[in-house]
């Protein structure tokens, strides 16, 4: 009777013998449930008619088998950006998870797999949570990553729940919580496994829990109005020396909309509409929605493409080849690591290690990535590997010999990628017996931190064998991109003119921290100089020296002379600067010495060059 005439495309709600409403989001027509304006519109009604006549509880779950609520409907929050209607938007978000979390009766989120941004946000407006301990369940509001902050009134809530410091940390950064690490914060009440969840919520509505006294003492203690006014120039503080304010406004608009707001949610929650409305106006925003969508794009090529790949086997354990084997063996695939001497694979098994530790945590976790990971000098993992990385020098002689030795020995059906990072593989694929399933796998440092590879093709590339690889980015967290196999491929060639030039200006007297500053104040994340330490002089030579004559581009003399002296930057110890402990030891110079106007225009091409093209 309570739902009669209710007409739902998006929900299904229910009734059962207890009196408790479950209310199962599944929206038509989409994989994934991402709040639109119809599915909002549906649950205002529903929440309506709920606050007319109160059932015994509601519980809010997922009918995706994927995830709870992947956010809001991008798709759609872009067109209202452009329209100029987003506070209206916010504001009727803001309405609904209102008026659900005024029901005079206990409400409960189960949520398992993917819990983001408006999904986060609709179950901060319920008065419980629970969570199963499923590895897919990740409960965050990335919403900074796009140029806003939560607008539904996550960053009303969230503070008042489990305190500021934890609420802002979360938010400022964009990342997701684990269902244990939701737990410990106070975003869920109990985590359970799979199986157990539904059962779980009905007796959280049955039997409504006690938020601990300790928990509310922080959350009432870090909102204070003193707490704000003490605690934001901090936090200010510490976001401006990561990111720049006219870069990235997001963070600093939502410590100063955090800052601002009292103890009354109505007006909390109109300083989260307009600050969120104003930021979505944004170029950055604008620009980060843009990126966001690329970045989806390149999760689709693969379709639904299976890999067919368990064992990978990695030759050249250096500073590429082993983090490209222990991010595979952190995602799960078994990995043999080869390369001339144990002396050069321990490096890398201990950088693999602490890669371990900061992603898994546990004991428990980490000992089954490290047996995935196993040395293998001989080279006998070769025979049994789906897939075979070559990751040793550029040099192109060096690694056709390689593939000589290398493939009599593959499976027939296995696929043998170079990392290459500049050299053409319609030249390196001569060498090679079935060219059809050698292919390009070219990583970015730091494998950890860099999400994008590039997918090279050749002239005799078999398309299946790419889609593997398509598939094979995907199941290893990466985004792959299919460039054509020309001397640097995408990245380098837009990156090298860039680097070179500031090498160039190096050479010709300006101080390497003069020339970082001014592309850290353009925008940059590291200065080139930086840049090329970390990636190593002896790389950015020998890319170099490949793309030079491809884009009639000179190569500086300080790079050849620091790599003769055996100065090839961060892995020595010693390049551009000096390095201690990770960190370049960057010399004092005069803070108002600048790069020269003529030098200051990078990169700096040859004009009728194929760059400068």
């Amino acid at each position: 009777v309570m739902f009669e005439g209710l007409r739902c495309q998006h929900w299904r709600p229910a009734r059962d013998g207890d009196g408790i409403v479950e209310l199962v989001l599944d929206r038509a027509g989409s994989p994934v449930n991402a709040l639109s304006t119809a599915v909002l519109d549906e649950l205002a009604e529903i929440v309506e008619r709920l606050s007319f006549e109160p059932p015994a509880g509601v519980l809010i779950r997922s009918g995706k088998d994927s995830g709870f609520v992947a956010g809001a409907d991008l798709r759609e929050f872009e067109g209202f950006a452009r329209n100029g209607s987003v506070l209206d938007v916010l504001e009727n978000g803001q309405r609904v998870f209102r008026k659900l979390s005024r029901l005079p009766c206990p409400s409960v989120a189960a949520i398992h797999g993917y819990c983001m941004g408006g999904g986060t946000e609709m179950a901060l407006a319920c008065r419980h949570r629970v969570a199963s301990d499923d590895p897919s369940t990740r409960i965050g509001l990335p919403e900074v990553k796009l140029g806003i902050f939560p607008g539904w009134g996550g960053s009303a809530r969230l503070p008042r729940l489990i305190g500021a410091p934890a609420a802002l940390e979360l938010m400022l950064t964009g990342r997701s919580a684990s269902a244990a690490n939701a737990r410990n914060l106070g975003l869920v009440d109990r985590v359970v496994a799979p199986e157990r969840l539904i059962e779980t919520a009905r007796e959280l509505v049955r039997r409504p829990p006690a938020r601990p006294i300790a928990r509310r003492a922080v959350a009432w203690a870090t909102n204070t109005w003193p707490a704000r006014q003490v605690l934001a120039p901090l936090l200010v503080k510490q976001t401006a020396a990561k990111v720049r304010k006219d870069h990235y406004p997001a963070p600093f608009a939502l410590i100063e909309t955090w800052r601002r707001g009292g103890s009354d949610i109505a007006q909390r929650l109109r300083l989260e509409a307009r600050a969120v409305a104003k930021l979505a106006q944004t170029p950055t925003a604008r620009n980060l929605v843009r990126v966001f969508f690329l970045q989806e794009r390149l999760k689709s090529l693969a379709g639904g493409a299976e890999h067919g790949i368990r064992h990978v086997h990695v030759v050249g354990a250096g500073v590429m080849g082993g983090d490209i084997a222990a991010w595979c063996a952190l995602r799960g695939f078994d990995v043999t690591l080869q390369d001339r001497e144990m002396k050069y694979v321990q490096p890398a098994l201990d950088r693999a290690r602490a890669l371990f530790e900061k992603k898994l945590k546990t004991a428990a976790r980490i000992a089954p990535a490290l047996a995935r990971l196993q040395v293998d000098v001989e080279g006998a993992g070769i025979a049994a590997a789906d897939l075979a990385i070559e990751a040793i020098f550029e040099n192109a002689e060096a690694k056709e010999s390689l593939y000589r030795a290398i493939e009599p020995k593959l499976k027939p059906d296995a696929v043998l990628a170079t990392n290459t990072s500049s050299i053409p593989l319609d030249e390196l694929r001569k060498v090679v017996a079935k060219p059809q399933r050698f292919l390009g796998l070219h990583y970015f440092n730091p494998v950890a931190l860099m999400p994008l590879i590039e997918i090279v093709r050749h002239d005799r590339l078999d398309a299946a064998n790419e889609k593997r690889a398509l598939a094979f980015c995907k199941a290893i967290d990466k985004l792959p991109l299919p460039v054509a196999g020309t001397p640097g491929f995408l990245v380098n060639r837009i990156l090298m003119p860039y680097l070179l030039e500031a090498a160039r200006a190096y050479s010709e007297g300006i101080p390497g921290p003069v020339i970082d500053r001014a592309a850290r104040n353009f925008g940059m994340p590291v200065g080139p100089i930086e840049l090329i330490d970390t990636v190593g002089l002896d790389v950015a030579a020998s890319v170099g020296a490949e793309l030079g004559p491809f884009l009639g581009l000179e190569i500086p003399p300080a790079l050849g002379e620091f790599v003769r002296n055996g100065k090839r930057g961060k892995k020595d110890g010693e390049g551009f600067y000096k390095w201690e402990n990770g960190r370049p030891q960057k010399p004092e110079v005069d803070p108002n010495l600048t790069v020269p106007p003529d030098l200051a225009a990078i990169p700096a091409v040859k004009p009728g060059s194929r760059a400068a093209a």
